[in-house]
């Protein structure tokens, strides 16, 4: 397996691991374990960028096309409405 695809899977399941964290925080009661979920998920957080970092200036990522003003300022009065 290349350091490409290495990276984007990596990258692909640090994303996964996020979304089930913030599935368990959000289902958690106990707060001493919501709060070492959240620990982890800010770790996975900051592991994530750093890698992503890697992989977008080595070309391995391309992010999305970045949103105009007008898209993020759109979509930010669609969700304060909703």
């Amino acid at each position: 397996m290349d350091e490409k695809t290495m990276v984007n899977d990596i990258l692909g399941n640090v994303k996964a691991d996020l979304t089930a964290y913030q599935t368990a925080i959000s289902e958690t009661e106990n707060m001493q374990l919501r709060q070492t979920f959240q620990q982890i998920r800010n770790n996975d957080e900051s592991f994530q960028y750093e890698l992503f970092k890697v992989a977008n200036a080595k070309g391995y990522y391309k992010p999305a096309q970045k949103a105009t003003v007008t898209e993020v300022q759109t979509l930010k009065t669609e969700l304060q409405q909703g």
